[in-house]
């Protein structure tokens, strides 16, 4: 799994059936200091993350079982809003400090 800031949407009307109703994300990955990094991906959204939210991303065979056993033509998907990351007891990120900044 990785860590990533959820920095926008991404809309496709066209797309293989398996996938209508699928929300999209686009996701920047977040290094060990909490920073930024410059790689992105898509993501399919089956948790309802918004924007400036962190969350966890899965890859491969785990984000293609997402729906039900029912596998998705996806590489990526978001499993989980995350609350608050902790590293070498450092608070990294909470959800509820980025709420009221």
């Amino acid at each position: 799994m990785q860590i990533g800031r959820v920095a926008g949407t991404v809309v496709s009307t066209q797309k293989e059936p398996t996938l209508q109703g699928v929300k999209f994300l686009l996701v920047q990955l977040v290094d060990l200091q909490g920073q930024l990094t410059s790689g992105y991906q898509v993501a399919a959204d089956r948790v309802g993350a918004g924007v400036d939210e962190w969350v966890l991303v899965t890859e491969g065979s785990s984000a293609r079982k997402i729906d039900r056993g029912e596998a998705l033509p996806v590489d990526a998907a978001v499993i989980g809003i995350i609350d608050t990351v902790t590293v070498a007891g450092q608070l990294l990120y909470s959800k509820r400090a980025q709420a009221r900044s």
